[in-house]
Formats: C-alpha cells, structure tokens, sequence
C-alpha cells in the first residue's frame, strides 16, 4: 500500500510544506527513517534528526517552523501526535483481511461460524461453539466447547480458550494467551497432600479488551471470572479465578492478581504488580511497578512499594531509607556518647 503527501494531508487535514507527490509505503521513528517512510516530530528534543532523516513525509505541529532546510516533505497538522494515531489506525485497516476456512483446520458441524471469518490451519473449533462475522481467527488456536465469541474480534496464533468461555466482539487476544483454565483451587488432606477443587465456573471477557501474549485468566470456581469492556492486559500477566477487571483499566506486564480480587474502572497497574486475594481496589487507582498490595485501596488513591503504601508515604518512607545507613552509625555513635556519660 502507498500513499502520497496530498492523500495524507487531506485525510488529516494538513498543509503540505514541499513535494505533495512525495509517496510513503510504511511507517517509521524519525532517527530510524529511510525512504518511503512516514515518521512524526512530537517532541523538540528530536528536532535535529528532522535535518538528517531519510523519511519521505514528516508530520510536524503547525506551530512548528524548521531552523534548517529539510529533505522531507513536511505535512503540518493541528496535532501530529494525535494524527499520527489516525494514520496508523488507518493503514492497519487498509490491510488486506484475510478469508476462508482452512482445510487443515478441525470445525465441529455443531459449531457456528459467522459471516467473512477466517480460520487458519491447525485451529480446532468444538462443538457448540459460537463464533460471530468477521472475526480473524489464527492458525493453532483452540476453542473449546460451547465458547462463544463476537463480531470482529482476533484470535492470533496458539490462543486457547476452553470451553463455555465468552469473549465479547473487536476483542484482541495475542499468541499464547489462555483463556478458562483452572483457577489455582487446592484444599489439604488428611495425608499431608491436596485435594483439587473443582473449578466449574467460566471467564467472560466484555468488547473491545486486548490481551496480551502468554497472559492467562482462570476460570471461576463457581460464577465468572469477568473481564470488563475495554480492559486492555500486556503480555505475561496472570488473573485468578473469579476476579474482576473493570472498565477500561490498563494493566503492564507479569502483574498478578490472585483469586477473588476485585479491580475497579480506569485503574492503572504498572509492571509486576502484585494483588492477594479477597482485595478490593476503587476506581482511578494507580499501582506503581513492583508494588505489592494485600489490603483494599478506595478509589482515587496512589500506591507504590512492597507493601504498597500511599504515594506520598513511600516518598517520604524511601527518602528515609536511604539514609539509614548514615542513621545507624549516628545512632551506634550517640549509644557510645551515652555509655561513657553513664560511667
């Protein structure tokens, strides 16, 4: 696919500073940029490489006004970081989709396939299985009996999703993520071993969720582990069984939530986030990297540290920590300083 400086910039909008036929067929960073790329300036500090750039096309702000001449022909827009979003969701959407069930893959007669899907080699789609129109489903992926699955969504290589399961439409799943396996349910014997507790729940993931590759979300015991309506989960996270993820909150890579766990609507969990069990955390929470949390968290609030504490606190707590060593030698001075005293 090509497009030209005149097509880009009447699709955003934009004022065109050099050759409106200057043609791009991909997309690049600005350090990175060779010929017959797009790439953007977002940010001043990479204003030199704007002089050095082999890129084709240039989006700039319109406020913004070069301090050397430029090879590459600069489209100007109201907001080229924005801008920059619109072309990639526009080039992603140009790309030809692929159609047609594989003849290597495994369909039950008793499923149900929509309209315009695709299913590539090796997929293994059980009985009663419902898959909604348009959806794009990879090669190797496995879904189980009676799952059930929207309009749109994608389903890349190896994703396996075990049976009575729902995923809502336009949703994501990456390579290798599992959906519905057992959630980590064990009681203790009399024989000093374990007894499993059956896991007869399922997981419903609501629309316009993407998760990320290797991420796994249990199964509930009992009900359903719910992910909520635009949740989006990096790669390697982990999320037990009968959790719940509201709306749209976003989750970095190998946080784990553990079983009974309740996350509310906007929150942001950095990398390695650690949640017990049983733990409510509000709305519009932040949970900075790393941080371990075993009570609730109201809405509203910041926590960083393991154990998490309130943002503000750890500041303080971490200001402090690392002027303990100091501390400790004042401390063991002043005890020496006393003992004589008392002598």
């Amino acid at each position: 696919m090509e497009f030209t400086a005149e097509m880009i910039a009447g699709f955003l909008g934009g004022e065109i500073v050099g050759d409106k036929n200057a043609k791009v067929h991909t997309v690049s960073s600005i350090e990175e940029g060779k010929s017959g790329s797009l790439t953007y300036l977002t940010n001043p500090k990479y204003e030199s490489h704007l002089y050095t750039t082999d890129a084709s096309i240039v989006l700039v702000d319109k406020s913004f006004e070069p301090s050397q001449p430029t090879a590459a022909t600069l489209i100007k827009v109201d907001n080229a970081g924005a801008c920059v979003l619109k072309l990639l969701e526009m080039y992603n959407a140009a790309k030809p989709r692929r159609k047609g069930i594989s003849d290597r893959a495994s369909v039950s007669e008793q499923a149900t396939i929509g309209e315009e899907c695709y299913i590539g080699d090796f997929t293994v789609i059980e009985q009663g299985a419902e898959i909604g129109k348009n959806c794009q489903i990879y090669p190797q992926v496995y879904i189980g009996a009676g799952v059930k699955i929207g309009d749109g969504t994608i389903l890349y290589a190896g994703v396996k999703i075990y049976e009575g399961c729902q995923v809502g439409s336009n949703c994501i799943l990456h390579s290798g993520s599992v959906i519905g396996a057992d959630g980590f349910g064990f009681m203790p014997n009399a024989t000093g071993g374990f007894d499993k507790i059956p896991q007869l729940g399922n997981v419903i993931i609501e629309d316009d969720v993407e998760i990320g590759a290797n991420t796994c979300i249990d199964r509930a015991k009992t009900d359903s582990t719910i992910i909520r309506r635009g949740v989006k989960l990096d790669n390697l996270i982990q999320i037990g069984h009968n959790c719940q993820i509201g709306e749209n909150t976003v989750s970095s890579a190998q946080t784990g939530i553990a079983g009974t766990s309740k996350v509310g609507k906007n929150c942001f969990l950095a990398g390695q986030v650690g949640i017990a069990d049983h733990v409510t955390i509000g709305d519009r929470v932040k949970i900075g990297s790393k941080s371990g949390l075993d009570k609730d968290v109201p809405n509203d609030e910041i926590r960083f540290g393991y154990p998490a504490l309130p943002g503000m606190q750890y500041h303080r707590s971490a200001a402090i920590f690392k002027k303990l060593p100091e501390m400790a030698r004042q401390i063991n001075e002043l005890e020496k300083q006393l003992n004589e005293l008392k002598k």
